[in-house]
């Protein structure tokens, strides 16, 4: 090879250099975008990837807003009753039921929540605000959530100790539970989404049979 050709060879590898550095300067860049977009939750476009998942998918309506703003404070109350078993109730199977009770619906009520975040909608409704006295209808006879139960009721289960307090919690709660059965099914003839309609079967079912459980109960004490 003489002088002219190897003069001419070293300016053209030389740009073979700087081409093969820009291209791996690119895909290494490419890569941190990969990374970035998969901690993000987003890709490309700001477009919804698996990092992030409605917890209800598909269309929903009024009611089904309606179900998770009302259930979120019934489910909360019965959290607070179940509660009161631990020091007070005389009967392992009222003390066991509480559990369970308070193990089901915590998680229902973070599943809820979860929803409300996901549509948009504030987690209190006008018949969910802090203060107001639930019984089988709401304050000043407007439409409430059924089965609530009034602070006079809360005072005196508070109060309750062994087996009065079993049977106290026994009748409240199968009351609580009947109306928690009555909004789930509100729910399954109104509602439009798939995941609260399913929730609010599981609420008819498990609710449904611990009703059964306490009125035997109920029937012993």
């Amino acid at each position: 090879m003489n002088s002219v050709q190897r003069a001419v060879r070293r300016p053209r590898n030389r740009r073979l250099a700087a081409v093969g550095i820009v291209v791996s300067g690119a895909l290494l860049l490419a890569g941190c975008g990969s990374d970035d977009a998969k901690n993000t939750g987003r890709g490309s476009g700001d477009a919804p990837t698996a990092a992030w998942q409605n917890p209800a998918p598909g269309a929903s309506n009024d009611a089904d807003v309606t179900f998770a703003q009302s259930m979120i404070p019934h489910h909360q109350q019965a959290v607070a009753m179940a509660r009161l078993a631990d020091g007070r109730a005389a009967d392992p199977q009222i003390t066991s039921l509480a559990a369970a009770i308070e193990k089901a619906q915590g998680p229902e009520i973070r599943t809820m929540q979860s929803w409300l975040k996901a549509w948009g909608a504030p987690e209190s409704s006008a018949h969910g605000m802090p203060g107001m006295d639930h019984g089988s209808k709401g304050m000043d006879g407007m439409p409430g959530m059924a089965g609530m139960m009034s602070a006079k009721d809360m005072t005196d289960l508070k109060a309750a100790r062994g087996k009065d307090f079993d049977k106290k919690f026994a009748r409240m709660m199968i009351g609580h539970h009947q109306g928690a059965v009555t909004m789930a099914r509100d729910e399954q003839r109104n509602g439009r989404n798939a995941t609260a309609k399913k929730l609010a079967g599981d609420v008819i079912e498990h609710q449904t049979a611990e009703i059964a459980t306490m009125r035997t109960l109920l029937d012993r004490l």
